[in-house]
């Protein structure tokens, strides 16, 4: 017999997204750099950290980044006032980042049978 569970009150998912001070930043010029990113932001708090991704092989911008604050308050302030501004001539998203799970070993994505998936 299955019972009916009712949750009330905030999800634990976002419990989660209630308590980040880490901001997702899309969206970005690739002419914008970390240096860039942390001054657009510095005006809502203290930033910890402000780093835009970029490719591992080219080194160029993957148009967007992150930005650490020292308080949840501070991110925000931030996201609400710069979510769809424009920031080097790209209007940018702003939103809670989630961290993602960890990675496993795993085979790297590729199929170790070499096509004998037969039993």
């Amino acid at each position: 017999m299955r019972q009916s569970v009712s949750v009330t009150g905030p999800t634990m998912f976002n419990a989660v997204r209630c308590m980040s001070s880490k901001l997702y930043i899309g969206g970005l010029s690739y002419q914008t750099d970390d240096h860039s990113l942390k001054e657009a932001f510095s005006g809502f708090g203290d930033v910890v950290e402000a780093r835009v991704i970029t490719d591992r092989e080219t080194g160029r911008s993957r148009g967007f980044g992150f930005v650490n604050y020292t308080s949840d308050d501070c991110a925000s302030e931030a996201m609400k006032a710069m979510d769809g501004q424009e920031l080097n001539g790209r209007s940018i998203r702003v939103s809670l980042a989630i961290e993602r799970a960890p990675r496993t070993g795993g085979d790297g994505g590729y199929n170790r049978n070499f096509g004998n998936d037969r039993y």
